[in-house]
């Protein structure tokens, strides 16, 4: 009977111990990665246009609710106008850091954050007319964006992640060329809140 109630104990404590571990603490590791793929195909216009979009992060935590880190963004759009046979394609590289914040929790498994990117990025196009392929010139790009999002946690390591991209943010770019001037913008999406689901991008979130 006592090894019975001890293993009955044991089995209780390790149960409280993995719902006690949802979210994060002070040392722990977060990867994360975002995807984000959309199609559209207008029949009037004859365009075709396909996005694809990864950003994978790796993040410290320096206490339970602050995190920084390193971040990474490949991106593709292309943009097919079949009835005239000509083809836009787009490829962006880059890597940032960011620093993560978690402000609110929702019970135990739902913890909100707001996070700050600063990324430096280049894009490379190249159109296609008639089977003949023009590349246009490096475009150059450094931003600042901040924005809101939350974890839901599935295990005590496992999360969905649900971001909403560019809230706030200064941005500027510059073609790759000789005498091409810097191009500046700052903007302001709070709109973004009203199409939740269009704006957002969504992936998994481990913790170590």
């Amino acid at each position: 009977m006592k090894k019975v109630l001890l293993t009955l104990t044991a089995i209780a404590g390790l149960t409280a111990a993995s719902y006690a571990q949802e979210g994060f603490g002070k040392g722990n590791v977060l990867v994360e990665g975002n995807l984000g793929l959309s199609t559209t195909d207008n029949k009037t216009t004859e365009v075709k246009e396909t996005t694809f979009k990864f950003t994978p992060k790796v993040g410290y935590f320096f206490t339970d609710k602050l995190a920084a880190g390193v971040n990474f963004n490949v991106a593709s759009s292309t943009n097919d106008k079949y009835g005239i046979d000509t083809k836009n394609k787009s490829n962006t590289f880059g890597a940032g850091i960011f620093g993560r914040y978690y402000f609110l929790e929702l019970g135990s498994r739902f913890k909100t954050y707001a996070e700050v990117n600063a990324d430096y990025n280049t894009q490379k196009s190249e159109i296609t007319v008639a089977n003949n392929t023009t590349e246009s010139p490096k475009v150059k790009s450094f931003g600042i964006n901040g924005g809101v999002g939350a974890n839901y946690f599935l295990t005590d390591k496992i999360a969905i992640n649900f971001a909403l991209s560019n809230v706030i943010g200064y941005n500027t770019s510059k073609v790759d060329t000789d005498g091409a001037k810097a191009t500046n913008s700052f903007g302001m999406n709070l709109n973004q809140y009203n199409n939740f689901f269009d704006a957002a991008t969504f992936g998994l979130t481990f913790k170590f």
